[in-house]
């Protein structure tokens, strides 16, 4: 990950040893099309990136990844463009099939291997200001309501290695604004695809709503197993102005031979309430920073987590709920079932500023493991610098019940019947707490697949 790639504003450089079909996706990424705010935005980035020293188990939220095993960025080349059409029946077999699993919805936008293929939006919310579309477009038409938040107050390059690389070379993402007032009655759902292997991706999310709008977002992500590592990088800003109520839902289902890396930052302004759910079920190794910042008074954030693990995926989640304003609250909840030779990461850190009094704070991580080589690490953690608060924070790593087991069994279930009932049974609360129609479901469904194959 170090800076082999020299870049600048009039020519792009690619020494010997990086691959001809990166340099092709650099010169890309650097499109003299952008905006001169956007290109010295990128460059600014790239700058940033190359003096951030590499992640290392030496460093205390990297303890238990490491890098050096886990990824070969060097390796990895610049994905080809998809040729797609806006078409449904021309997309790949399993979005189709994902995308007829989901329930009504106020907008769509499907991707391809990085790239935006489509998007729609209710034409009476259309009427009433809602954006709904590609990063790659918005640029073009909304170009002040980018420069004003795209990596600027969110998410800044200067968050780290990953903020900065993904800040210098995404391609394409989701822009999501919500008038002042205006309420999305029905989810926007995303659905992307992943299909080449051996590359990198890079997008970002950006959704905005303003003062007493209302809208929940749900952005799944899968693929089938993958040849060759392939890393897919993410970057989400969500800003939940005055008042408004914003609920943002990851669903993860990518298959074995993919790095997922996902930077995800909220900001919780006057009254507002900013949930987020992580569902983490694919990829060989899953890394998730995020960051829930409470930062006026009366901010609300529910943060939910749920990862099922088996053969040797990595779950490695790193969560900040930071209460910068009086009298906000949280409540993070993260559980994991563990089988074969999984392992699971939580780091989490509550932190209550000086001013931040009355602040309301609970953090739990609780892991289930169901081999006896699985491995679950937890470290929760606490910082106040506030004399009138409430926090809490717990962790649990324990094996399966095997009374609980014994005893369904012993009313004439099989011991998988046991088994799947237990564990759906242990991550229940966060199935039941689960704020978007039909994700339930299709959450159990997959976890029911993965017991059967485990």
């Amino acid at each position: 990950m170090t800076g082999a790639i020299t870049m600048n504003t009039t020519a792009t450089t690619v020494p010997e040893g990086v691959t001809e079909t990166l340099n092709r996706g650099l010169v890309q990424t650097l499109s003299a099309f952008d905006p001169i705010w956007l290109r010295e935005r990128r460059m600014h980035a790239w700058e940033v990136y190359e003096k951030t020293p590499i992640p290392s188990t030496r460093m205390e939220e990297w303890r238990y990844t490491d890098l050096r095993r886990k990824l070969d960025l060097p390796a990895l080349g610049w994905p080809e463009k998809t040729e797609c059409a806006d078409d449904f029946n021309a997309c790949p077999e399993g979005l189709r099939a994902t995308m007829l699993e989901d329930d009504p919805a106020s907008g769509h936008i499907w991707g391809i291997d990085g790239q935006i293929i489509h998007s729609d939006l209710d034409e009476e919310l259309r009427s009433k200001g809602v954006i709904l579309m590609s990063l790659r477009e918005a640029v073009k038409e909304h170009p002040a309501l980018l420069e004003a938040h795209l990596a600027t107050e969110v998410l800044p390059p200067g968050r780290g290695k990953f903020e900065a690389l993904n800040a210098a070379l995404w391609t394409d993402g989701i822009l999501l604004f919500v008038p002042r007032g205006v309420r999305l009655e029905q989810p926007v759902r995303v659905t992307r695809w992943v299909s080449q292997a051996g590359v990198a991706f890079f997008s970002r999310t950006l959704i905005v709503a303003e003062p007493g709008s209302q809208v929940s977002f749900m952005d799944e992500i899968l693929s089938k197993d993958l040849k060759a590592q392939t890393l897919v990088s993410r970057a989400v800003e969500v800003i939940a102005q005055d008042g408004a109520q914003v609920q943002y839902v990851s669903l993860q289902r990518l298959g074995s031979g993919a790095f997922f890396q996902s930077s995800q930052r909220t900001l919780a302004q006057r009254d507002s309430t900013l949930d987020t759910l992580n569902l983490s079920l694919g990829a060989t190794t899953t890394r998730v920073d995020l960051n829930a910042d409470l930062v006026g008074p009366g901010a609300n954030s529910d943060m939910l987590g749920l990862y099922f693990g088996d053969g040797d995926q990595h779950f490695d989640h790193n969560t900040g709920q930071d209460h910068v304003a009086p009298n906000t609250s949280s409540d993070l909840l993260y559980k994991g079932a563990l089988d074969g030779h999984s392992r699971s990461v939580f780091r989490g850190i509550i932190r209550v500023h000086p001013k931040a009094q009355k602040t309301d704070a609970y953090q739990t991580n609780r892991n289930l493991l169901l081999s006896q080589h699985a491995r679950a690490d937890s470290l929760p953690n606490l910082e106040i610098q506030a004399d009138d608060v409430k926090c809490s924070h717990g962790a649990t790593v324990g094996q399966l019940d095997a009374e609980s087991r014994f005893y369904l069994m012993s009313r004439g279930l099989t011991r998988e019947q046991a088994e799947r009932l237990v564990v759906l049974g242990f991550l229940g609360e966060v199935l039941s707490r689960l704020p978007l129609g039909g994700v339930a479901t299709k959450v159990t469904r997959v976890i029911e697949e993965k017991l059967r194959q485990s």
